[in-house]
């Protein structure tokens, strides 16, 4: 059975590339991209009865959207558990650094830098307006000609993607 479901999983392998596209057209994110195909095999894996499924490729892509619905529903859930307005400079940010860790900011500062290219266009835009500028959620609205609202979700998702891809660049 373990033999039947790897073989299984070895012949779905021909896709790889097709699913890592799946994703990153959806996600513009390489690495988000990679990781969600990895996920997708080991759910291949796991499939107690891979003869009963007539059409693998289909399979494998259902598997993909679903995974894809799982990991926006999960991201939502975590943009809206930001507070963009509540964000407050910590003391440690505002003290002066040593050298060491004049180094170390400026190493994340490049990986920030890198991190925010892959967001969407409107996403960065509100961003850098926001921190860089120090415009208001109004002003950069007007700017993006987009809602209030709508520049909260950027901030929201811009964050989130922040703190994900930061945490994985450790």
């Amino acid at each position: 059975m373990a033999k039947a479901g790897k073989t299984f999983v070895e012949e779905l392998f021909a896709y790889r590339g097709a699913l890592q596209a799946f994703f990153y057209r959806r996600l513009r994110t390489k690495a988000d991209a990679a990781d969600l195909v990895q996920e997708v095999y080991l759910r291949m894996l796991r499939v107690s009865d891979p003869e009963a499924i007539r059409n693998p490729e289909a399979y494998l892509f259902t598997v993909a959207a679903n995974l894809l619905r799982e990991n926006a529903v999960a991201d939502g859930r975590h943009a809206q558990d930001v507070a963009v307005e509540a964000v407050e400079p910590t003391p440690a940010l505002t003290s002066i650094p040593g050298f060491e860790a004049a180094v170390d900011a400026e190493k994340r500062v490049e990986r920030l830098c890198e991190v925010l290219e892959e967001l969407p266009l409107k996403c960065a835009t509100a961003v850098i307006l926001q921190y860089r500028e120090g415009l208001s959620h109004q002003e950069i609205a007007a700017q993006l000609e987009v809602s209030p609202r709508m520049v909260k979700r950027y901030l929201a998702e811009a964050l989130n993607h922040c703190r994900r891809r930061m945490a994985r660049l450790r």
